[in-house]
């Protein structure tokens, strides 16, 4: 019976001494490479050096040294195949049965601070994932592990039965396919990048797992967290959670939408969100006062909700956000007094999100039955210097809130209104298929709030009902796009009621 064989080069040496031991205590003969020859070596395991192998040196710094028939050929003949056997005694390839890789180290490379073009090129492998593949195709008859995970399993199966089963075999080539998958999207990433390639004919996307939900929207959907490798600064998938329940499908959804409205305001606000629309927003002097606005804009909303503050959380304000009933509270800090009083809401979940900014945005993907759709962030405002189109240019009070709503609407799902007040909301109208549904429900919302208020409106009027609508709640002012084949309908009603109104040239639908 023949001496089995393993080749053994692995960049991640983790509990590769063992497996390694635990081969040769079996029989086995072990071919290495490079780094990990000597590494066994060292260790006392005895291998049998690639070049012999090959009977070629490795060469070019180490840029080809299992490039090789003896090698690749080895992997991929097919044991059972007549043909095959032939041609392997006559070229004296002798087969082998574990290939045991992992990559060069591509994505800690890419994420190093002031990494060179240079040292990003030489850390992409190619004969490891060459090796690999060929392995993987060839599972029936060649063991491959790339996850130090796996060792103690597949030494398990040997010891019991002498082989890896088939189950195993074609698991493990599984996870080959998808890390060489991921591996090459990082590249093909990086290279995009680089060359400005935005909308490739071919598009693979590549996450890593961040936890397992509990469960999606619903506790019948099964959900899980992926994040992206790079550009998790100022986001979810980079945020620290320092107390409180697991993370939900629903509190993820919910908290990221209300970041992204966030990122709007420089001046200290606080978001507070239900479903991913804003529902209070806040903005003043300090953060406690922003927060209490937040909460007054829609104190009903806010039950069960999320709340982001682009400012440290301190004990007043901690105090504060303590007397109501949350969801997330995530901030970019907080003091260690805060700290201490959420500590005696259990459940509540915490967030440390640094860098809310919105230079911190990444293309938006929305899956569709049978593909996915992307488009760029929406990082503008407006398409131009706000254009006072009514006989009364806004008051400079007005001028503030306007801009304050216009930002607020930006992030309430189409069709939506938002109204504003002294840099507060004091109605949010969104979701709805109608926009006068979308104003009405805002005013009925904001009650006796409303009136003195602005309005901002993602989209066109379509119909002056609108404006009807916005004198009869006491609003004064109105920031839209424009656009409409019947916007002069609109400004002459603004005109008649001295409400002054304002087109942006840009408008925000979010769906």
């Amino acid at each position: 019976m023949r001496t089995k064989r393993a080749l053994i080069s692995v960049f991640d040496k983790k509990g590769i001494v063992d497996f390694a031991k635990s081969l040769q205590g079996m029989g086995w003969e072990i071919i290495s490479t490079g780094g990990t020859s000597k590494k066994l070596n060292e260790e006392g395991v005895p291998v049998k050096d690639i070049s012999a192998l090959t009977r070629f040196p490795e060469c070019f710094d180490g840029r080809v040294k299992t490039l090789h028939p003896h090698v690749e050929g080895g992997i991929l003949a097919i044991r059972d195949n007549e043909s095959h056997r032939h041609q392997m005694k006559e070229l004296g390839i002798e087969p082998i049965d574990i290939v045991v890789c992992n990559l060069y180290p591509f994505k800690e490379t890419l994420l190093k601070p002031g990494v060179s073009h240079e040292e990003i090129i030489e850390n992409i492998d190619i004969g490891g994932p060459t090796m690999i593949r060929a392995a993987a195709k060839n599972y029936p008859f060649v063991t491959v592990i790339t996850d130090p995970e796996d060792y103690a399993e597949v030494i398990a199966e040997l010891q019991e039965r002498g082989d890896t089963s088939i189950e195993t075999k074609e698991r493990l080539a599984a996870k080959v396919f998808i890390h060489t998958s991921h591996y090459d999207a990082l590249i093909a990433g990086y290279f995009s990048r680089r060359v400005h390639i935005t909308a490739p004919k071919t598009l693979t996307l590549t996450y890593e797992k961040k936890q397992e939900l509990r469960y999606g929207e619903n506790p019948h959907q099964a959900a899980t967290f992926y994040a992206s490798v790079q550009e998790t600064e100022g986001t979810l998938t980079g945020a620290i959670q320092l107390q409180g329940k697991e993370l939900s499908y629903n509190n993820i959804g919910d908290t990221d939408g209300a970041l992204e409205a966030l990122k709007e305001f420089e001046e200290p606000t606080v978001v507070a969100a239900k479903h991913a629309n804003p529902c209070g927003v806040g903005s003043a002097d300090t953060l406690v006062e922003a927060f209490q606005k937040a909460h007054d804009a829609d104190p009903v909303s806010i039950y069960g909700g999320i709340v982001v503050a682009n400012r440290e959380i301190n004990k007043a304000c901690a105090e504060r956000m303590a007397s109501v009933f949350l969801e997330v509270v995530a901030a970019p800090s907080f003091s260690e007094e805060a700290l201490q009083i959420f500590a005696k809401k259990k459940n509540l979940r915490v967030l440390q999100v640094e860098q809310i900014s919105r230079a911190h945005s990444s293309p938006k993907v929305r899956s569709v039955l049978g593909g996915v759709l992307i488009q760029e962030p929406d990082l503008h405002l407006m398409a131009e210097e706000p254009r006072v189109v009514t006989n009364r240019p806004p008051t400079e009070s007005e001028w503030e809130d306007l801009l304050f709503a216009w930002k607020v609407v930006k992030h309430a799902k189409s069709n939506g209104i938002a109204l504003a007040k002294e840099k507060c909301t004091t109605g949010v109208g969104p979701g709805q298929v109608s926009r006068i549904w979308a104003l009405e429900n805002a005013i009925r919302q904001g009650g006796d709030r409303v009136r003195g208020s602005v309005m901002a409106s993602d989209a066109f009027f379509p119909f002056a009902d609108c404006v009807e609508a916005a004198h009869g709640a006491g609003i004064t002012a109105i920031i839209q796009p424009g656009g409409s084949i019947r916007d002069q309908e609109s400004i002459e009603a603004a005109n008649k009621y001295g409400i002054a109104m304002i087109f942006t040239g840009m408008r925000h639908f979010k769906h």
